[in-house]
């Protein structure tokens, strides 16, 4: 959790405008129309790889503003291209995907739609992850871009990316010929919406950004029997509660104290009656890290614990645990140098220091990394955060952001129009940084 900024520096920090220019003056000219398309965006939430009438706007806006439109990468990707002369080639991304959960937060373009997940079930649908603040600023940059070609020199691309939710959007786009069908990027920003931040503060992480994410799919076997003779059974409830338990010693005794890591069971599935010994159990991990080292070790650790447990419990050899890594595994995002630099100096510059902080790592997950690891020799990258949180709401809770709506819950509800200006002056501001000069 990051530490609440103090009150009374928020009086003016709220308060501090961006540098009053032509950008500035640009965006705000243009907030009514994009305050149109977020209602629209947020009211119209699509799940994962199901984003059809999401990047068909997006395409449009994009085309309508000068750009070469492919749709379709990736499944649902939209992908577009300006050339603007000789220089680098610097793409900016925005993901689209909604999650699935009943909106309850009461603003009057609320979402009621339904879908069907990719397991069948119907859920009602929502942008809780505030992707239509990414998209809505990622239309609003494209229009600036456009109408700035004489500020800049080289290639623009920009994505509109599916399926982040679930870790498979980015490498879909990048297996459908991303880095070949189209100009290569040299550089590769993003931004993530914040609901710890007061909305309109930009936060960064230098280095690792965001966690290595793996979903892990544990079997605990067992003989099943009656609950009154468990002489005669192999009680795999018992043994699974075992290693559930041994399975916190991973973090708090087998990594490096100064190193981060997160082992969640957050789910356990077993049994149908009071007096049934079951089978097997089931359990649901996620499993956090940043480095490659440390990642080993916990999945090492984990299938090593369980088959340790089950032969202490007497386990035969063919009731085994067994473990499974489920897919969209999102490696870890590192914001690399000197590109962080030279933008959050860019940042600081146009919105003020007091607006721009350098924050802690999260363990969060964000497939945004695919990009720069499809070349990470070749590729700067960059992802930042954007406070959203309303200054009502954040005074209303004294800067303390447990006492807030986080992402991915039924009740966040952004600060769109300070959310959505402050990320297009700062997607705008890393992109003419990052390109050619005229």
């Amino acid at each position: 959790m990051k530490k609440a900024l103090p009150a009374l520096a928020l009086i003016g920090l709220l308060s501090t405008p961006a540098a009053a220019d032509t950008l500035s003056d640009a965006v705000r000219a243009d907030m009514p129309s994009l305050l149109t398309i977020y209602r629209d965006l947020h009211a119209n939430p699509e799940l994962s790889f199901q984003e059809v009438k999401s990047a068909a706007k997006l395409a449009a806006e994009a085309k309508k503003a000068g750009f070469e439109v492919t749709t379709g990468v990736g499944k649902t990707g939209v992908v577009a291209v300006m050339k603007n002369g000789p220089g680098p080639v610097v793409l900016l991304r925005a993901d689209m995907d909604a999650l699935p959960l009943v909106e309850q937060t009461g603003v009057p373009y609320a979402s009621k739609v339904k879908a069907l997940t990719r397991e069948g079930a119907e859920t009602g649908v929502m942008h809780a992850c505030g992707h239509d603040t990414h998209m809505t600023a990622w239309i609003a940059t494209a229009r600036r871009m456009a109408t700035m070609k004489d500020r800049w020199s080289g290639t623009l691309v920009m994505v509109g990316q599916p399926a982040e939710e679930i870790g498979s959007g980015a490498k879909a786009m990048l297996d459908d010929g991303l880095y070949t069908r189209f100009p290569k990027p040299s550089t590769v920003i993003a931004f993530h919406d914040s609901a710890a931040l007061p909305a309109g503060v930009i936060g960064y992480a230098d280095g690792y950004t965001m966690a290595n994410v793996d979903t892990v799919d544990l079997t605990v076997k067992g003989i099943g029997g009656h609950g009154a003779y468990p002489q005669l059974a192999k009680d795999p409830i018992v043994l699974a509660a075992r290693i559930v338990t041994a399975l916190q010693t991973l973090v708090s005794r087998e990594i490096d104290p100064l190193e981060s890591g997160v082992v969640t069971v957050g789910s356990f599935i077993g049994g149908t009656k009071h007096n049934i010994i079951p089978d097997e159990v089931k359990l649901q991990l996620t499993v956090r890290s940043y480095t490659p080292e440390v990642r080993k070790a916990l999945l090492d650790g984990i299938i090593r614990i369980a088959k340790g447990e089950a032969i202490a419990a007497g386990m035969p050899e063919d009731r085994m645990p067994v473990m499974a890594l489920k897919d969209g595994i999102t490696p870890a995002t590192f914001n690399t140098q000197p590109l962080t630099n030279t933008i959050t100096t860019a940042f600081a510059d146009r919105f003020g220091k007091d607006r721009v902080r350098l924050l802690r790592a999260q363990m969060g997950g964000e497939d945004f990394s695919q990009f720069y690891l499809a070349d990470k020799d070749n590729i700067q990258s960059l992802l930042f955060w954007v406070g959203g949180v309303s200054k009502a709401s954040w005074d209303k809770a004294g800067g303390d952001v447990t006492k807030l709506p986080s992402i991915h819950s039924p009740f966040w509800a952004p600060d769109p129009d300070i959310t959505i200006s402050t990320a297009t002056e700062a997607m705008v501001t890393a992109a003419l940084t990052a390109l050619g000069k005229k």
